[in-house]
């Protein structure tokens, strides 16, 4: 089974649901290298389980890298906080 290409992205897309339910850039990096270790397996990588799980880590990695550096906290940036909700 874990080695049927639509199982991992199957799998990519309920990550991405749950990135959306649970925002926070948590599951994303994950449904990017699940999507991403999908293909791969469509095109044509054959390899063991053990391995599979080692290019979808090493993919998941790479995709949460990247997308904190392109949507992630700028160096530099403050979140300031101009009002609390406890204050009345």
């Amino acid at each position: 089974m874990w080695d049927v290409w639509w199982v991992w992205i199957a799998g990519g897309f309920a990550l991405g649901v749950a990135e959306v339910l649970l925002p926070g850039f948590i599951f994303l990096g994950f449904a990017a290298g699940a999507v991403l270790t999908g293909v791969l397996l469509g095109i044509g990588l054959s390899v063991s389980l053990p391995l599979t799980l080692l290019v979808f880590a090493l993919l998941s990695l790479a995709s949460w890298i990247a997308l904190r550096a392109t949507v992630g906290v700028k160096t530099g940036q403050v979140k300031l906080w101009d009002k609390d909700i406890n204050d009345n």
